[in-house]
């Protein structure tokens, strides 16, 4: 057992903050908000950038119940919380609340956000190009899509796992990999792309965001783990 007392952002107070297990990315909380570190990471980055983020209008794809998505969803009366739903009517809200949206073709109307929020969600789009695009389009002048995301290939080439096939299905590059989600699909999430450091040129290419990367390690925040990096992609 590890803890340390400090302050956590999201919570806004004083707390203790703890880890069962030695893999901290998912398991160092905060007994509070239970948020883990890089929900942590990319709230301090909301606050960096955009500290007056309760007046903004805020669309984040897959949020969870804890931690960020819930301090966003609870404060700020222009956060809207999408999920995608398999056969559900995009645009429409599902019965457990979400609007259902697909990030590589959004419902949303040009211009429509401030932010856009993702938590490791990239990684598990099958048209990652199509995705960035999408974002840049619904993000208002001078907005911004911040998101996390694993930078497991560091400063080695992304690799591309699953791609969508010309049939409509998955074309499997690599053997398959899942990751756990807060959804229903019980294998998890289907890993398509193993990102690196390049990731920041790729989203440019699709989107013309420009990306800034952030590389926090404070401890007395409880930010402290492997593959945190917080990206900030803006547009003009």
């Amino acid at each position: 057992m590890f803890r340390n007392k400090g302050y956590c952002p999201i919570c806004e107070c004083e707390v203790e903050f703890y880890s069962e297990h030695e893999w901290f990315r998912d398991h160092y909380q905060c007994p509070g908000c239970h948020s883990i570190p890089r929900e942590r990471a990319l709230f301090v980055a909301i606050e960096w950038f955009y500290p007056q983020w309760r007046s903004l209008t805020i669309h984040e794809s897959s949020p969870c119940d804890r931690g960020v998505s819930r301090k966003l969803r609870n404060e700020c009366p222009g956060y809207v919380g999408s999920q995608f739903y398999l056969g559900f009517p995009l645009g429409v809200v599902h019965p457990d609340g979400f609007r259902c949206e697909d990030l590589e073709n959004m419902t949303f109307g040009n211009e429509s956000f401030d932010l856009m929020i993702t938590q490791d969600v990239m990684e598990h789009v099958l048209d990652p190009a199509r995705a960035f695009t999408e974002i840049a389009r619904t993000l208002k002048p001078k907005g911004a899509h911040i998101f996390t995301v694993p930078l497991v290939k560091k400063s080695q080439p992304s690799v591309s796992r699953a791609r969508r096939g010309k049939s409509g299905g998955t074309d499997y590059l690599c053997p398959p990999e899942y990751h756990d989600n807060f959804s229903s699909i019980s294998e998890g999430s289907l890993v398509c792309t193993d990102w690196g450091y390049d990731i920041s040129e790729f989203i440019f290419k699709a989107s013309g965001l420009y990306t800034t990367m952030l590389y926090m390690d404070d401890i007395s925040k409880g930010i402290r783990a492997e593959l945190i990096e917080v990206l900030v992609s803006k547009k003009l």
